[in-house]
């Protein structure tokens, strides 16, 4: 008697079946090309010491004596050896604020990388978190202590808050007075406030004088437009720096090299 004929398969599995070969096929191709990228990524950023400009590219406030910058996923791989090694007419930088965390859960996908590689470099490192206003500043503030271990020699955490996200100006320093509250309660410093002048000036004046003020304005060539005694003041967002690809923020501080280490993590 001869063996049963096995049915062919229905169209509906035969469809199945092929979309499931397809699907593995596309997965195995989007797991190779993420790891092509990857490796580019590494080769690239590694390559990045041989990424050098002839000068800084923006006029540089010369009379204050320590200077720095400010980093961010947009810069993607620095070559920290070769920011550290950037000597233009005797500036160089010493000092580099890093985007850590946003809101109540992003995290920068450099920040680690940037991290320890900015301090490996023997550059001063800060840590910054970006608030969202219509967030907790709780939970913010958690989110930031989580993600970030700061050791003595770093500079103190900072809030970069930019906008109101629609809420009161009242509303906007009573989050914000969270985090920095819970901030300060944890590292045992106090943090750093950044802001653009202009937001400053309509949500902030008045409030927070006895935190270290880390402010944006562009226009003037000398010093920030403002009687707020300040730290840190953010001049440029287009400067050039040896080792990154994109342009990148510059920044002085307000005093000399005594103030800036009394200003460390103890």
């Amino acid at each position: 008697m001869p063996p049963p004929r096995r049915r062919p398969p229905s169209k509906s599995v035969a469809r199945s079946q092929v979309f499931a070969r397809r699907f593995i096929a596309l997965m195995i191709f989007l797991a190779g090309a993420g790891l092509a990228w990857l490796a580019w990524m590494w080769w690239r950023t590694e390559d990045l010491r041989s990424v050098h400009y002839p000068e800084f590219g923006i006029t540089i406030p010369a009379q204050y004596p320590i200077h720095g910058i400010d980093v961010s996923r947009y810069q993607q791989g620095i070559s920290w050896k070769a920011v550290r090694e950037m000597n233009s007419d005797g500036i160089r930088l010493g000092f580099a604020f890093i985007k850590a965390t946003e809101g109540v859960s992003s995290v920068d996908p450099y920040f680690r990388r940037n991290w320890k590689r900015s301090r490996d470099a023997g550059i001063v490192r800060g840590a910054y978190h970006f608030f969202l206003p219509a967030r907790s500043g709780r939970i913010q503030a958690e989110h930031f202590i989580k993600t970030v271990a700061l050791a003595p020699g770093d500079l103190p955490p900072v809030v970069d808050i930019e906008n109101a996200g629609g809420r009161s100006p009242a509303a906007v320093r009573k989050e914000l007075k969270a985090w920095l509250d819970i901030t300060e309660q944890y590292y045992g410093v106090r943090p750093i406030i950044y802001t653009y002048l202009s937001f400053y000036n309509n949500y902030l004046a008045g409030h927070f004088d006895e935190y270290p003020l880390w402010v944006a304005h562009y226009l003037q060539p000398e010093r920030p437009r403002t009687t707020r005694q300040w730290a840190f003041w953010q001049h440029s967002e287009s400067g050039r720096v040896n080792g990154i690809l994109s342009k990148v923020d510059f920044n002085v501080f307000s005093g000399d090299s005594a103030a800036f280490r009394a200003l460390l993590v103890p």
